[in-house]
């Protein structure tokens, strides 16, 4: 489990080539090892320009790249990962790890410790999650508080430092660049029992072990027969350990209902010291069938200090938690609208907030409005064209809500008015937002007498669970909208 090379660039449009490199870099040593396990098959890693320029190409970033490709834009090449096969001297690079955030695109070669031909399957390149877990530490590191563009470029300036000793020799061993960097001037304490990588002090105090479940659901719902609405469960585990000892060890287990949906595409914190082949082979790419794995499903890990995400995973759940339904059409000078939303009778019906927001983009501010409720309050924002139908904490028993009205419309200012490319005439959506605590869409929980810790002390252990929306759309379905596939909500 090595990497070829890590790269940070930076998306600019109008330069030469479309971005600049802001950060690289390579590991001879894993080179010489990737030219030895892949043989015939071994596609060298370019230099920085070829690299920048096929990999923007293959992201349909460059700018003057307005032309169909057929290896790359047909329907039969759609991309479900974030693993890319760049084209290198008349060769093919692959996997390519490569995703884009804040502006900022972060890319990485894993070393592939068999032939690429015929093409080994993506779950058994254990160095995908090992790029993956590098590139979402930097990510966290570089943007973590930070608050200018000043403020950026010292972090990258730090880069070459910290992966010296979170990466040496493209070997990953601790993702939390933060932790290095606190621990940069720390003198080495002799110790009887050698210290982690991930470990690099010692707690003292009163032990505890805390569990937290966080579930984002994304949904992209369009009420129409020629398109299938789609959504998607994306979990985090984040653990805090609280535990006297040189390297203490913990095994939390997480597990689900009878009817639960099963944990897929799992990803483990570098302290995970061992796992179940099933917990690795569960993925969303293939078909979901009965004998899927459903725990449960056990992380042995020796803990960091702080707190830490222990694993991430989806699930294909069978029903959004809420179905809604929209339509907006345009007479003369006024909009009617309706939304209808329906809680699915297996969600609990206790929530921490639930609102709908309905924005109006490429219109003037609201001039006047009438309107019917059946369930909740609405609030209107004139000047931000939006309407906020605030739900409360609870469905009425029916289940089942309804908002219609008519908006009227001022005269439209470029300056103030909200802006988008995509909501053109009558393009619109409702986006939701709700949280609901101690539960989870999945069932997944961790239960408290099923956490085992072996060390000094008993440790006090606590759980907790949540469901919160993500990117949660209904669209007009009066109008076109924008399509997805469940395997992209990613």
């Amino acid at each position: 489990m090595a990497l070829r090379a890590v790269w940070l660039i930076r998306q600019e449009l109008g330069t030469p080539l479309g971005g600049t490199i802001r950060f690289s870099r390579r590991y001879p040593t894993v080179e010489k090892r990737a030219r030895v396990f892949n043989g015939a098959s071994y596609v060298p890693v370019p230099e920085d320009g070829p690299f920048l320029k096929a990999l923007l190409f293959e992201l349909r970033l460059l700018d003057d790249d307005k032309d169909f490709v057929g290896n790359r834009d047909s329907c039969s090449h759609i991309n479900k990962t974030s693993i890319y096969g760049l084209s290198a001297g008349g060769e093919e690079l692959w996997p390519v790890i490569a995703f884009q955030s804040n502006g900022m695109i972060f890319a990485s070669v894993p070393l592939v410790e068999q032939t690429l031909s015929p093409r080994p399957p993506l779950i058994s390149i254990s160095g995908i999650s090992q790029g993956l877990e590098l590139l979402f530490g930097i990510q966290d590191f570089l943007y973590a508080g930070q608050k200018n563009d000043t403020e950026l470029n010292t972090k990258l300036s730090q880069l070459p430092d910290l992966l010296l000793q979170a990466c040496p020799f493209g070997t990953l061993l601790d993702a939390n660049l933060q932790h290095s960097l606190d621990n940069t001037n720390v003198a080495s304490v002799t110790q009887p029992q050698k210290q982690p990588a991930w470990r690099a002090g010692t707690y003292r105090g009163k032990p505890q072990v805390s569990v937290s479940i966080t579930e984002k659901v994304k949904s992209m719902q369009y009420d129409k027969q020629d398109i299938a609405d789609t959504w998607q469960v994306v979990g985090t585990v984040t653990c805090k350990c609280d535990l006297e000892g040189i390297m203490p060890n913990v095994t939390i287990s997480l597990s689900l209902p009878t009817n639960g949906s099963p944990l897929q595409d799992i990803l483990v914190h570098p302290c995970v010291t061992s796992l179940d082949s099933a917990i690795l082979t569960s993925s969303s790419i293939d078909a979901m069938d009965d004998s899927a794995f459903s725990g449960p499903y056990k992380f042995p890990f020796s803990p960091p200090l702080e707190s830490f995400n222990l694993c991430y995973y989806t699930s294909q759940v069978p029903v959004p938690p809420i179905l809604g339904f929209y339509q907006m059409k345009e007479e003369e000078v006024q909009l009617k609208l309706t939304v209808n939303l329906k809680l699915h009778e297996s969600v609990k019906n206790n929530f921490e907030f639930c609102e709908a927001h309905i924005p109006f983009y490429n219109r003037g501010p609201i001039t006047h409005l009438e309107y019917k409720v059946s369930f909740g309050q609405l609030e209107v924002f004139r000047e931000k064209s939006l309407l906020v139908w605030i739900i409360g904490q609870k469905f009425p028993k029916s289940m089942e809500i309804s908002l219609s009205g008519t908006v009227t419309f001022g005269s439209k200012s470029h300056n103030k008015q909200p802006f988008d490319q995509i909501c053109i005439g009558s393009t619109a959506y409702v986006k939701l937002h709700f949280k609901i605590l101690d539960y989870t869409l999945t069932g997944c929980y961790a239960d408290q007498h099923s956490v085992q810790v072996f060390a000094s002390g008993k440790p006090k252990i606590s759980a907790q669970r949540k469901l919160i929306s993500s990117d949660y759309y209904i669209w007009n379905s009066k109008a076109p909208a924008p399509i997805t596939y469940g395997s992209l909500l990613l």
